[in-house]
């Protein structure tokens, strides 16, 4: 057996107004989590391998603030469009540390 529940007109359009900002909201933050997919992110592995730099030399592109990085529990995840970005940066830095004799 059904039953039936009748709302005034106001409280109806006030439920249908919240019930909006909450798909609204949800809408909003699924397309946030859509530009931070895993998949189009690169691990410490990936990127040293791409730059051709150690580890260390990874960790001072980070800790200087040259790479932007995300970090899940130990993990550390980069963006590829920023890896690309510093492509040239650890370029010309190589560039100059073969002109002095040395690596990085």
């Amino acid at each position: 057996m059904e039953t039936v529940v009748v709302i005034e007109r106001k409280t109806f359009e006030e439920i249908m107004a919240r019930f909006n900002r909450l798909v609204n909201r949800v809408d909003e933050i699924r397309r946030k989590s859509e530009a931070k997919r895993l998949g189009e992110w690169l691990d410490s592995s990936e990127v040293c391998r791409i730059l051709q730099v150690s580890p260390r030399t990874l960790q001072t592109l980070r800790s200087n603030g040259t790479l932007g990085y995300s970090q899940i529990v130990r993990k550390v995840y980069y963006r590829a469009e920023d890896v690309q970005r510093i492509i040239p940066v650890v370029e010309e830095r190589r560039r100059r540390a073969a002109l002095k004799g040395k690596s990085i």
